[in-house]
């Protein structure tokens, strides 16, 4: 079943580096190994490209455990031009549904593990971010590293790790375009392609 509104904790599909040929269900929200337990106390679906090499759960999965979520689309939240007012009602974030002009589907750099514990297996994986393209900054202060198709095999191969961090880029924003949605997107359980939907907004 196709989904439109993928929430944290759910399945992604994900090529891993040490299989490039397969698409798999991947956790969405990294769960280091040395955590105790499969719920994590911490957040870790995304990860700041700029701090990879200083985060000892992240440093390591740079160098050999790269991989792209496969994507068509991803949502950010603006604030109402009005709420810098403080005595304004309106404090409802306005989602966004951000993507390629072309609507083709396109790829994440991220970063998986495995999480073993009393014969339970979980692959899971963080989506790397960083600062927003001119596009993007006017919805929101970072987004999700989207590689341009000619780069997504050479950041599955194994190459050092200063050219996996050159990749990490904002995407051209002349390429992209974004529009608003309906609230319905806050739901988790909700998914149906009518979330995708134009919705005008008055704040």
């Amino acid at each position: 079943m196709p989904l439109f509104n993928v929430a944290p904790d759910q399945d992604v599909a994900a090529i891993l580096n040490d299989s490039p040929d397969e698409i798999k269900a991947v956790r969405w929200g990294l769960i280091p190994p040395w955590s105790k337990t499969e719920i994590n106390p911490y957040n870790m679906i995304n990860a700041k490209g700029e701090e990879l090499l200083e985060k000892k759960t992240f440093k390591p999965l740079i160098k050999s455990k790269r991989c792209l979520v496969l994507a068509e689309s991803f949502y950010e939240w603006k604030k109402p031009e009005d709420d810098k007012d403080k005595k304004s009602k309106s404090k409802t974030k306005i989602p966004y549904r951000i993507l390629l002009k072309s609507e083709d589907l396109f790829a994440f750099a991220g970063l998986w593990d495995i999480w073993e514990k009393e014969g339970k297996k979980i692959i899971s994986c963080s989506i790397i971010t960083i600062g927003p393209n001119t596009l993007v900054a006017g919805i929101h202060n970072r987004m999700p590293v989207i590689l341009p198709q000619a780069l997504e095999k050479e950041w599955l191969s194994d190459i050092p790790v200063e050219k996996a961090m050159a990749m990490l880029k904002p995407y051209d924003a002349e390429l992209m375009k974004a529009y608003t949605i309906s609230n319905r997107v806050n739901i988790p359980t909700y998914n149906a392609p009518d979330i995708h939907e134009a919705f005008a907004y008055q704040v």
